[in-house]
This record gives C-alpha cells, structure tokens and sequence, in this order.
C-alpha cells in the first residue's frame, strides 16, 4: 500500500513539472534572438541560476530539451526553475560582464564557476618619471593610468606584444630615478627599448612616446597619425630632416600595429559605470532589485488637440529606440495632462500583461506629485502593485516617490540623479517628436479621406480637378459622378460629407 502511494506521488509530481516546463516553455519562446542574460528562480523567487547567451530564445529553450537531462546537476535546476526574466544586451561581451557582475552580486546556489572574485584585466601605466605599460586586474588608487576594463586579456597580450615591437616603452623596474647606468641592455641594441636609464632619450621624448601610445590603445589611431603627419610635415619645412625621418618611422609603426590587430580590444568601462549607476539609483529609490529596464512617460498637446502619450525604454542605462512607442489618446477632450498620463499607462501595461512587452524594474513620469497620482491609479486598476514608480518635476529636479511627504533633491552632480533626468528628458523629447508629426498629419489630411473608399491617391485627384474640397460643394452630383473611379454612390457619400462639415462649421 505505501509503495503504491509513493509511486502516485512520484507521478503527481512528474506532471506537476510537465505542466510547469510547458507553461515556462510558452515564456521562453516568446524571447528574443538576441544577446543578453537570462536569470532563472526557484518557487520562493530566488536566484538559482544566472546564464548569458548570444542568443537568449535558442540558449534558455536548450535547458528544456530532454537531452540536456544527462546531467543531474542540470535536471534538478530545471526542476527547480519556476521563473524566468532577461535582460537584453547590445552584444556578447556586455552580456558576459553583466553575468559576472550578477553572478557577484547574487550569489546563485548554481553558478559554480564566476562566485569567486574574478576581476578584468586593465592596461596599467606606471606613475614613474619614465612610465611602463603592465597588465593588472588590481586596479588602485595609486596615482598610475588604467585602461580597461578589457573582457579579453589575450587580446590586450597581442596588443602590448605589438607595442612592444613597433612603439617600445622600457619594461624593467629599474629605479632610474636613483640609477644611471653606463651602458644600456641588450633590448636597446635589439630596439626594443630607448634606454633612457642611459641618457639614450629626454624625458620630454619618453614623454611623447608614451603619448602615442597611449592614444593607440584607447583607440585613436587616425587622429594620433594625423597628428604625426602635420609633425613631420612642419620638421620637413624647417629642414629638420632627422627629425621628420623618425617621425615617418612612428607613422609606419602605427600602421603596423593598427594592421595587425584590426579591432583594438573593446573597453567596457561604459557599462561599467552604468551598472554602478544603477546600484546607486537602487539605494537612494529603495528599489527591490536594479531598475535594468526602466519606463519614461511623458504628454505633448496643443491647446488640448492631438494629444499623445509616450513611453521611452532604458535598458543597462542606456536608451533602446525600438522599443518607443506613441499613443494617440483616446479618452480626453480636453487639456486634461493628468488623465493623459493615466490613459497612458493604463494602455501601455495592458499590453504588458498580454505578454507583448515585459514589465520594466522602474517606471519614471515626468510631472509632480498629481501625474504620480493618476499613473499610480492606472497601475493600481490594472492589479499591478510590484512596479516601483517615481515622478520629476521640472525647474528644482525634485523626486516624488509614493507614500513620501517630502521629495528626494539629489546633488545636480550625481550619476543617479543624471541617468534619472535623461529617462525623463528624452521621454518629453519623443513626446513633443510624436506630437507633432500627428498634427503635422492632420494638417495634410484632406477631409475628403475621411470618406469611406477615398484615399489619399482619389483624394487628391479631386482636389486637381475641382480645385479645393470646399469648392466641390458647388459642382453637382452628376459632374461628380462622372469623375473617373468616382461613380453616384461614392459621390452621394462625399456631398454628404462635405454638407456635414459645412453645417459643423455654421454651427
């Protein structure tokens, strides 16, 4: 009798999963083929596992194929997968620092590899009268230069390999500051080094060696011949030949190195700051988690007509264009600003929690402490309460957050307080964009368009032949009968309208 009810609890358990892998499945496919992170929890909503993938779609649906059930290690985290969320990047090697970035942050029972303190690799330049280029991935607070941080350290080998060959900078710890020695090392006679520990250069052309270099690595090749080629050009006219013989040399040097190495390893310091900025926006908000994805909604109108409601999208700090959308509101006459707002979100997360767009961590209004209300009520219609929301107002740069008396007045300096008003800026931006191009469009329209069978094509043959919409009130129906493509029941409906309209217009 027991082995009989631990077998049916077996195979109720087994459909359990069935049932959910399907309903995870339906979620997964609906993702895009593009880069990013994908973030899996547990049925307490905790991260378990955290993954990158070139493609998000192909990657996530890999877990869910029977074959990937080999490793027990793997079926008991898709056993354990109640949730899936993603966060899009604009290429791989983004995708790779967020997930290491993530991996840090929260710790998931799952990830094995990345819990541990990895670091990036940095170009270091010395702070030393005659300055060296060393790889590190401690990066400190010891007065030297950092470059980075690069993703790939054999790339940045390569390209300090390369340097080494074409643009030497000295690679010993010797002390030359203290030190002068008699004769220089065997790397001067192979040219792999000036020797300034014997006099063999100034510090003034060390100096501007290190200049070059410095803007080869950063990824200013053309500007840094350029800049080389008016050099010699000028040591040329004043007849200083030697001078304008090594400059050739360098300029050639540049070119071998840019030649042999394409793609100058990608920094990364870019999102690197993004997500410090993020973090910081998390702190100062009380955000329960970081706002990756967040939401700007602003109003444009004139006098009340063609009013348009807008949402922009950041995603990692950063704004995605393709995910703009435009609303044409519907339920207000009127100049009625806080109203639009709430028809706004209201349209926007409706569609939301079809599926056809995901929930952002963060959404921003541009406004005060009213907008904040009635975006809150459309949220709060719409059984939505898990969104955090705040408001800024113009002029002081205040944020208003719910449930708080008094708003959050951040220092005009703060990275939190920029990234929030760019969201906030761009978001009225596309708003008085999108307004206008509506009541541009109105303004072009013909009201013979508005009649059922007419289009713009039609339309605009009648205006060629009568002259104006107005003046075809004057011909009768019989001559605008006879106009090709026309006919008398597509004339009986335009006279009508036109009537209507004048009788509008009397009234």
């Amino acid at each position: 009798m027991v082995s009989y009810i631990i077998i049916i609890r077996i195979a109720i358990r087994e459909r359990i999963i069935y049932l959910k892998r399907d309903d995870l499945l339906l979620q997964v496919r609906k993702l895009p083929d593009k880069p990013g992170v994908y973030l899996m929890r547990n049925a307490e909503n905790k991260i378990i596992y955290i993954g990158k993938a070139k493609s998000l779609k192909k990657r996530v649906l890999s877990y869910f194929r029977h074959s990937s059930f080999a490793s027990p290690r793997l079926k008991k985290l898709v056993d354990s997968i109640c949730d899936i969320s993603t966060i899009r990047t604009e290429s791989e090697i983004e995708a790779l620092i967020l997930e290491n970035r993530l991996i840090k942050l929260y710790q998931p029972f799952f990830n094995i590899d990345l819990k541990m303190n990895e670091r990036y690799a940095y170009i270091k330049l010395t702070k030393e009268k005659f300055p060296r280029l060393q790889i590190t991935r401690n990066q400190q607070n010891d007065g030297a230069v950092y470059i980075g941080p690069y993703v790939r350290v054999t790339e940045v080998r390569e390209l300090l390999r390369l340097i080494e060959r074409y643009l030497p900078l000295r690679n010993c710890s010797l002390d030359i500051k203290n030190q002068d020695k008699e004769r220089p090392c065997i790397r001067h006679a192979l040219g792999r080094c000036q020797a300034p520990c014997c006099g063999k250069c100034t510090e003034i052309e060390y100096k501007d060696r290190v200049a070059n270099v410095l803007m080869l690595i950063q990824g200013h090749a053309t500007e840094l011949v350029e800049k080389l080629r008016r050099k010699m050009d000028r040591a040329a006219n004043n007849m200083a030949f030697e001078e304008a013989a090594h400059l050739r040399d360098t300029i050639r040097a540049v070119w071998h190195v840019t030649r042999q190495r394409n793609n100058i390893p990608e920094i990364t310091s870019g999102m690197e700051n993004n997500f410090e900025t993020l973090n910081s926006i998390q702190k100062i908000l009380k955000l329960p988690v970081l706002p990756w994805r967040i939401d700007g909604f602003d109003i444009s109108h004139t006098g009340g007509a063609q009013t348009v409601g807008v949402v922009v999208v950041f995603e990692q700090g950063y704004p995605n264009v393709s995910l703009y959308r435009r609303f044409n509101i519907k339920t207000v006459a009127d100049i009625d600003d806080f109203r639009s707002i709430k028809e706004t979100l209201t349209r926007r997360y409706a569609r939301c929690l079809e599926g056809q767009e995901p929930l952002p961590q963060l959404i921003v209004i541009d406004g005060g402490a009213i907008q904040l209300k009635f975006a809150m009520e459309a949220l709060k219609e719409l059984n939505i309460t898990n969104i955090p929301i705040i408001s800024i107002a113009e002029k002081f740069e205040e944020i208003y957050v719910p449930n708080e008396v008094e708003p959050i007045i951040l220092d005009d300096s703060d990275p939190a307080l920029r990234l929030l008003l760019f969201v906030r800026d761009e978001s009225h931006r596309y708003a008085i964009t999108s307004h206008r191009r509506r009541r541009g469009k109105n303004y072009r329209r013909s009201i013979l368009e508005d009649v059922p069978g007419i289009g713009k094509a039609k339309a605009a043959q009648l205006i060629t032949r009568f002259g104006s919409a107005k003046a075809i009130i004057n011909v009768s129906e019989n001559e605008l009968a006879s106009t090709p493509g026309v006919g008398k029941v597509l004339a009986k409906r335009i006279m009508s309208k036109l009537k209507e309209e004048m009788q509008e217009e009397l009234e």
